[in-house]
Formats: structure tokens, sequence, C-alpha cells
């Protein structure tokens, strides 16, 4: 169970042993940051709470191989309709977890990114929380564990993962993506996020033409340090990596020079900007040219 998972050990040990005692509880908050394996965990984990094999997580039996093929009716998966989860998805999973297991002796309900649950739904929630049916399992799945109310934590076993080490995500990329030798800087910008690593695994030429960018901000004048940013021009898509990536360098310059100091505060104010939708391309430009202006 979770072999093929990524870190945090200790978690996956913790909710191994609950399993193999049988002291599952009835609900569970998952918080950490995105791409550390969360989800992964909580499917290996619900698989293994509704397996009906004596030894648990068997891959045989008919629960396990319904579950491999998204089949098993003993398990529900919830996650945002459009930016939210709704009341009425909550309603929803409330009707279905009264019905009694078909396969397995229990049920299990993941919600994902259930941070993203109105104050409604998660209002609603409560009342499931308080009187769960005795063979019914929650899952939460979160980033933000202040976008809870108190009284959704109060009631949930709370464990919170930790960022993947960038020796992790290193060994990660070098042995299934052929991938060696990455920038440590790089490694930074992933803060520990293996999904972000693996989604950005090919632009290590991106970083280089941005490390290149930063690093002759004093030796060009702001015409030429505009022409060397095309990268940043039409990266629209990876930005805010890309502007992470940014700090981090700026970060480390910020250390022997403290002229860089403020130019983070550059890049944080354009990442809020591009957030709020405001044009993308003057963003950049007023970016570049604060910056620019700062260091020289």
């Amino acid at each position: 169970m979770f072999e093929k998972i990524l870190g945090n050990q200790k978690i996956k040990e913790r909710l191994e042993k609950l399993i193999h005692e049988q002291r599952i509880l009835h609900s569970y908050l998952f918080i950490g940051i995105e791409g550390i394996g969360k989800r992964l965990i909580a499917k290996d984990f619900a698989k293994g709470i509704l397996c009906i094999n004596e030894k648990k997580y068997c891959n045989n039996c008919k629960s396990c191989i319904e579950f491999n093929s998204n089949n098993n009716p003993d398990f529900s998966y919830i996650e945002p309709d459009g930016n939210n989860i709704k009341i009425e998805q909550i309603r929803e999973m409330q009707k279905r977890i009264q019905e009694k297991p078909i396969i397995s002796q229990k049920k299990v309900y993941i919600i994902d990114n259930a941070d993203k649950m109105t104050k409604e739904a998660q209002n609603c929630l409560l009342k499931t929380l308080e009187e769960p049916p005795e063979f019914a399992t929650i899952i939460l799945i979160g980033s933000n564990e202040n976008a809870f109310l108190s009284t959704i934590k109060s009631r949930c076993m709370i464990l919170h993962f930790m960022p993947i080490s960038n020796e992790e995500i290193s060994n990660y990329l070098k042995l299934n993506h052929g991938i060696e030798n990455i920038n440590k800087d790089i490694l930074d910008t992933f803060e520990g996020s293996i999904g972000k690593a693996i989604k950005l695994k090919d632009k290590q030429e991106e970083y280089l033409k941005i490390k290149n960018i930063i690093d002759n901000l004093e030796k060009t004048d702001l015409i030429e340090t505009i022409n060397q940013s095309e990268i940043l021009y039409k990266s629209k898509e990876e930005i805010t990596e890309f502007l992470d990536y940014i700090n981090i360098l700026l970060l480390k310059k910020a250390k022997e020079q403290y002229k860089y100091t403020n130019c983070i505060n550059i890049v944080e104010n354009t990442k809020k900007r591009i957030r709020q939708n405001a044009n993308y391309d003057m963003c950049i430009d007023n970016m570049l040219f604060n910056m620019w202006e700062e260091i020289n």
C-alpha cells in the first residue's frame, strides 16, 4: 500500500496501521499544498478500507478489482462543480450515504478540494459528520485549512502533509523521466510539489532564459532587457511558476545586495494583478520596467 507514492512516510504508515487494526474513523481531513500526493494517498486509503480480503489491499477481491476500474459502488469521489462545491452536491451525497454498502462492509466518500465548499455546503456536511452512518468514512482533501469551519475540523482527524524533499523529486525525475542534474534553483521552485515538478519538468531551457534575464538586469539597458524577456510574454499558462522562480533568484541576490529586495515586492504585485485579470502584456511590461529601474 502507498509504495508508489513519494513522501509523507509517517502518514502512510499511520493510515496503513489503522486499516490493519480496523480502527477506521468516520472522517479525515488531508491538508497540504497541491501536488504532494494527498489524492493518491486518499484513494489508496479508500481502496484499503473497502477491500474485503482479511489481509486488506489485496488487489484481487471484487472490491479492489472494481475500485481499480472506477466501478466500485461503495466509493464516491466529489469535486468542485465549477469554482465551488455546492450545497446541492452535499445534499446528494447525504441521500446516498444512508444506503448500505453493496460489496464491502463500508462506504468511502472523498471530497476533493473540499476547501472550496461554500459555507452552506460545509454547514450541510456538518450534519453528516455529527451523526454519520456506522459504515461510512468521509475523506476531505484541501490546501487551505483556514477555509474550513472550526466545527468541521473538530470532527475530523487532521493529517498535515509535508512537501516532498528536493532529493526525492530529483531522484523521481531521474528514474522516471531521465532528467539529471536539475538546477537547485529550479527544484526550489517546485516547492516540494511533485505535481508541479512533473508539469514543469521539460521547462529547463525556459528557466535558464529567465535566470539570464535576472542575472543581466544590471548589465543591460531597458530595451535590451525587454527584448530578452520574450519567454515571459509567451508563457501565460506557466507565468505563476516562472514568477515564483524569479523571486527565488531575487531572494538569493537580495542576501548580497539589498536593492533586489524591492524587486520581490514588484513581482508579487505583478502576480496579484495577473490574478485580477489585468492586461497580461502590460503587467509584464510594468514589472520589467520597475525592476530595471530599481536595480539601475
